[in-house]
């Protein structure tokens, strides 16, 4: 496949760019605050931008075009707007979670529940993020890849080495400003696919005559359980998921972190639309021949997209294409970065390590840690550890069955205990690996329902047990209260 040097030229550019606003963002940098939460400056355009770029990776965008060109049609666009609605509801909880003045959650389980939740909390959500940014790295360089025609192995150097160097120069600041150049990408490159293929198909009439009508339908691909599973899924993973609430820990005020939710939203439920429709218009290619059906054989559906652009976009068009999706991936990979330094640093190394480190020394060793994340990142891309991104990626799953409740109930109920919050984080994580094996059915539901109710019984009836009933809700923030164990 050949591509033109103006293709090859913009996405160099591009990336050149992010690293760039690293560099800048490296001279705001003057503390450990500056570096994991921006000074909590930050207002609510710049943290709508970063969230939506965050949540928006791979699955949101080739993802998405796959789905609707294969078994779920329109309906795929329930798989951004349910983030839409998961966001609507953080509208509401975002304004706890910033009243909170944490850097991490497990800091946040230390301050609410001891250690020892904190502790569990931080194994917890330390490990997924290792597996979660090679993901994004395999997904980036693959695109990149398949682009320039480079060696694969060459292709996750480049893309390695670019994250590296902005996330882990400007920290937060970086992450956030290079979010919102990337979700401007995203959007314009894959708005401006679809009059071009229009185009090239000689209308939407033409193009869309040999689609069958069910490829239209808003439900019955994805159906109603997928979506009311995505929806919970993630309400619950963005809830407690450093590398979105971390953004709300950034937000200059608890007004700004709710704004910022509903812009999101609004932004998910307007995006969502558009890479359906490209699936939808892909398929119609391949059914009136403008695409050889081979292509999808050869190079599977999901970048089955950069190859139809070449194909049928001019070559610059083309170039922002490619650059927006490389960005929908590199947003994702930095803020899991981030989160994984964030994390180790602030709740491991300081913590049990060197409790009495410098800020200069924590600053230090969480850029230290990134590169670290980073180099396993790239060992699991090249040599593609798939038995390790699978397991890495179930811990992700844990977070949400073992956390949400008590995260979030920790904010609103006074009774809420340290044993209680442990009971949940354990019984609620065993349901979760119990399900994902089926040695549990419950009903043929996604294993988040189990582990969810489970951990609610847990962490209800085990607080109710070790609780006073004169107990008033724990502000984390509170110097004077007793040491909590």
């Amino acid at each position: 496949m050949g591509v033109s040097i103006v293709v090859i030229g913009i996405v160099i550019v591009y990336l050149g760019v992010m690293v760039y606003i690293g560099y800048v963002s490296s001279k705001k940098i003057e503390n450990n605050d500056d570096f994991l939460v921006a000074g909590r400056k930050m207002g609510p355009w710049l943290l709508a931008g970063s969230l939506a770029a965050t949540e928006v990776g791979g699955g949101s965008t080739l993802g998405v075009v796959s789905k609707a060109y294969g078994d779920w049609g329109f309906s795929a666009f329930w798989y951004v707007t349910t983030m839409a609605v998961a966001f609507i509801i953080l509208a509401f909880i975002a304004p706890l979670l910033r009243r909170s003045l944490v850097k991490t959650v497990p800091e946040y389980f230390t301050k609410r529940y001891g250690k020892k939740n904190g502790l569990l909390t931080s194994i917890i959500m330390l490990l997924p993020m290792v597996g979660l940014t090679a993901v994004q790295i395999i997904a980036s360089a693959t695109i990149l890849s398949v682009m320039t025609g480079w060696e694969y192995t060459i292709s996750v150097i480049v893309i390695t080495g670019v994250v590296a160097a902005y996330s882990v120069m400007g920290g937060m600041y970086s992450v956030v400003y290079t979010d919102v150049v990337q979700w401007a990408f995203i959007l314009i490159g894959m708005a401006l696919i679809i009059p071009f293929a229009l185009n090239a198909g000689g209308g939407f009439t033409e193009l869309t005559a040999n689609v069958p009508t069910e490829k239209w339908s808003m439900f019955d691909g994805a159906g109603f359980g997928t979506i009311l599973a995505l929806i919970v899924m993630y309400i619950a993973s963005f809830t407690v998921g450093q590398e979105a609430v971390q953004r709300y820990y950034a937000a200059k005020d608890e007004k700004a972190a709710k704004k910022a939710s509903i812009i999101t939203s609004i932004v998910y439920a307007l995006f969502a639309f558009i890479p359906a429709f490209i699936g939808i218009l892909m398929y119609g290619m391949v059914q009136n021949g403008i695409i050889n059906e081979s292509i999808m054989t050869e190079y599977g559906a999901n970048y089955a997209l950069p190859l139809m652009a070449v194909e049928v976009l001019p070559s610059f068009v083309v170039g922002i294409l490619f650059a927006a999706l490389i960005s929908a991936t590199l947003s994702s990979a930095s803020s899991n970065l981030l989160a994984a330094g964030s994390i180790f640093t602030n709740d491991l190394y300081k913590p049990y390590i060197k409790k009495n480190a410098t800020d200069a020394e924590l600053l230090k060793m969480i850029r230290l840690t990134m590169a670290v994340v980073c180099a396993l990142s790239l060992a699991i891309a090249i040599f593609n550890f798939a038995d390790i991104i699978t397991l890495l990626m179930f811990s992700f799953t844990l977070r949400a069955g073992g956390a949400f409740i008590p995260y979030l109930l920790g904010h609103l109920w006074e009774r809420a205990t340290a044993a209680g919050s442990m009971a949940s984080l354990v019984l609620g994580s065993i349901t979760v690996v119990l399900a994902e094996r089926g040695i549990i059915n419950f009903f043929g539901l996604d294993p988040i329902y189990p582990a969810l109710i489970v951990s609610a019984l847990a962490f209800y009836f085990v607080s109710i047990y070790t609780s006073k009933p004169t107990a008033k809700l724990v502000d984390v923030n509170d110097h004077k209260q007793e040491k909590i164990s």
